[in-house]
């Protein structure tokens, strides 16, 4: 029986009697893997929203930066539309726009960790569900 088919077996949440039937060591690497595998769809889904708002943000200081010192600009708060100056403006989008890059950063390296614990996980699998046999002698 193969990773990837104890792993398909595994995405359903119930186990079958082949997998049952495995070492409990190996049903909670299987397992574990799945939780990995989740955490890591959870950072990149995060990843994911936080890159399109620091795109979206990137945008807003593009277009503030064309308007002139003194145009009328409105921010939104809550449900309200709030009068505001370019140069207040620019400076939250330009700190909003660190704190983004600043998220993405970390969301990076915990995918570069998670990456790197779900090929551990699945190398030690393979290894358990395919023994190194000897040659025959």
């Amino acid at each position: 029986m193969g990773l990837a088919y104890c792993c398909a077996l595994m995405d359903g949440y119930e186990l079958s009697d082949e997998v049952s039937q495995l070492p409990p060591h190996i049903q909670e690497r299987l397992l574990r893997l799945q939780q990995l595998q989740q955490t890591l769809q959870s950072i990149l889904a995060q990843k994911q929203q936080v890159e399109l708002e620091s795109t979206e943000t990137e945008q807003a200081v593009s277009e503030v930066q064309k308007l002139s010192d003194d145009a009328t600009i409105y921010k939104a708060t809550g449900s309200l539309m709030i009068k505001s100056d370019r140069a207040k403006i620019t400076t939250e989008l330009n700190e909003r726009k660190e704190l983004l890059s600043t998220r993405v950063a970390v969301l990076t390296k915990q995918e570069e960790r998670l990456r790197a614990q779900v090929k551990d996980v699945q190398t030690k699998l393979q290894q358990d569900l395919n023994p190194v046999t000897p040659p025959p002698g």
